[in-house]
């Protein structure tokens, strides 16, 4: 769980979230909505990949990127327990 919350800390990887929201995308295609080095990029992912928030698969030459929706809605159920 902390892992989740460090990864969601970070501004960028809220976005790149939010991106992946609508669609899946390549790490480049991911880097075009970003003034960051594609290095910097990758580290993203790689924060984002390790909390599990997002998933990949190898296409070709390409890895396309998509958001984990399982562990969003853990997540959510966890936050919402702390409700009652």
């Amino acid at each position: 769980m902390n892992s989740i919350f460090k990864a969601l800390n970070d501004e960028t990887r809220r976005e790149i979230l939010d991106l992946l929201k609508v669609k899946d995308l390549s790490a480049g295609e991911i880097s075009d909505y970003f003034t960051i080095s594609k290095p910097s990029i990758s580290h993203h992912l790689d924060i984002l990949k390790q909390a599990d928030l997002i998933s990949f698969e190898k296409k070709g030459q390409f890895v396309i990127y998509s958001l984990n929706t399982t562990i969003m809605e853990d997540v959510l159920q966890w936050i919402l327990t702390l409700k009652k």
